[in-house]
């Protein structure tokens, strides 16, 4: 008897600083991925607190008609503007160190370990609470997601889903893409990592 979560990454955003909502085709992201949840089971929706996250999130509570909260542990590892002054150029840089040091203690925002750790607490605090055979939905952020895996699972176990999965990490959770994961007996198994079987192809044009 498990426990089922669907990790969503949220759709495209605008492209601005700050906490910025998606965008017209991220709209378009969010509705097909609600369908994709359209006829499935879902006890419940957690999401990020952030717009592009519960933007998303409200789509499939929508489609499901499943209810939905936020959970502070669901944001980002560190989002651009939250550090006043602060350039893109200086935010890429402070996120690509914080990515491959796991400690690295940035001006602003969590550790990548930290972050993952946060991630891995909610889930375990959702397995609990629910009754076996849940299926949940975390509508989140990519580097979380991928925070959340490096620190959960060896080398190896990612590696089946990429060769260079540690290295190459921040490239490969698109938009509105789904990771599974199977909750049993205190352990995590990947079911499936960053589908996007249920999105046909958007001109980003």
């Amino acid at each position: 008897m498990s426990t089922t979560f669907y990790l969503v990454r949220h759709a495209i955003k605008e492209k601005a600083i700050g906490d910025v909502p998606i965008s017209s085709k991220g709209v378009i992201q969010a509705q097909m991925t609600a369908r994709r949840f359209g006829n499935s089971p879902i006890t419940g929706i957690l999401s990020s607190p952030l717009r592009r996250a519960k933007e998303t999130a409200e789509y499939i509570a929508l489609e499901t008609k499943s209810p939905m909260t936020m959970d502070s542990r669901l944001r980002e590892r560190a989002n651009w503007g939250d550090l006043p002054g602060q350039t893109f150029e200086e935010f890429v840089a402070m996120w690509e160190r914080s990515t491959f040091e796991p400690e690295y203690i940035p001006p602003v925002g969590d550790t990548a370990k930290q972050a993952g750790e946060r991630l891995s607490s909610l889930l375990t605090e959702l397995a609990k609470k629910h009754p076996l055979q849940s299926n949940i939905v975390i509508v989140t952020h990519g580097g979380l997601i991928t925070d959340f895996l490096v620190n959960t699972f060896p080398g190896n176990q990612l590696e089946v889903w990429h060769p260079n999965f540690v290295a190459v990490q921040s490239e490969l959770v698109p938009e509105c893409s789904i990771t599974t994961l199977i909750y049993e007996s205190g352990k995590y198994k990947i079911a499936g990592f960053a589908s996007v079987e249920h999105l046909t192809p958007i001109d980003l044009s």
